[in-house]
């Protein structure tokens, strides 16, 4: 790439990732090229005839060059918008999804009195999108929120304390239900577990698999982590305490089966996402 003008750099990055397939080209390259230059999207055009010299392109080319072998847009840049809060993400966390965003929606109308004081647990917690927004929303609200990556869960302690919220999230590292063990029993209890069965792990899109595989992998049928999880959340939860999981799109019938197979909880319930695809299923202890 020579001594091109912000302009040229764009146009020339576009083309790039158009030829790649990339789903949104030009967007995306506007956001890597300021991103590495350091000013915002619309500074890339007011200053769209400026010479970019080699201190210039050089991260220019390598975020490029990251792009291009499929990394997501998310982690070249280090953060990812969540119910329009800002998370900062590296490679050792999942990168939030708008799917997820059903979670919190069953959770917040659920609630009622929002500003009621709750104690909510957030197993598997990531980089903490559902413990730190839920902590936002609900104002009255504590949380706890747990993960077996202590690189993840140092990304989760800089998220709450990013969006205001680290004196009601505590982040604690260890296995499931391990960090908790001498809790008492929590009215909320959420959580987005690994689902994907292990062989499909191989056919996920490259952004996909250059996400945590801890966090991806869900075992032969992509339940093992379920199983675990339903067996002991009665024992977690008040009288009346909500359970809320997230799934993938085919494993609603299987995670509604384990919790009615308990006996300790309401009946459960699925809600679908954007996409009209079962995504969060709950139930309350009984």
């Amino acid at each position: 790439m020579p001594d091109w003008t912000t302009l040229a750099v764009l146009d020339w990055t576009a083309k790039k990732f158009a030829e790649r397939g990339l789903e949104s080209p030009r967007l995306e390259a506007q956001v890597l090229i300021a991103h590495a230059l350091g000013c915002s999207r619309v500074q890339l055009y007011t200053g769209f005839d400026k010479p970019l010299g080699e201190p210039d392109l050089a991260p220019i080319r390598a975020l490029i060059k990251r792009r291009l072998a499929g990394e997501p847009m998310a982690y070249l840049v280090g953060e990812q918008e969540f119910w329009s809060l800002p998370f900062t993400v590296d490679a050792s966390v999942l990168i939030p999804r708008r799917d997820t965003e059903t979670l919190i929606e069953l959770v917040l109308a659920s609630a009622g009195d929002r500003a009621a004081p709750r104690r909510g647990l957030d197993l598997c917690t990531g980089s903490g999108a559902i413990a730190v927004t839920l902590a936002k929303e609900l104002p009255g609200s504590i949380w706890i929120a747990t993960d077996l990556s202590a690189a993840a869960a140092a990304i989760a302690t800089t998220n709450a304390a990013r969006n205001g919220v680290a004196e009601r999230v505590e982040v604690r590292v260890g296995d499931l239900w391990a960090p908790v063990a001498d809790e008492s029993p929590f009215d909320l209890i959420v959580s987005n577990p690994p689902y994907v069965r292990t062989a499909d792990i191989a056919t996920l899109t490259p952004e996909v698999r250059h996400e945590p595989r801890l966090a991806l992998d869900g075992g032969a049928d992509g339940l093992a982590l379920y199983r675990t999880l339903i067996a002991s959340a009665p024992a977690r939860l008040v009288s009346g305490g909500l359970l809320a999981l997230e799934h993938g799109f085919d494993q609603d019938a299987e995670v509604r089966a384990l919790l009615d197979a308990t006996g300790a909880f309401t009946p459960a319930e699925t809600r679908a996402d954007l996409g009209a695809r079962p995504r969060v299923t709950f139930a309350r202890r009984a």
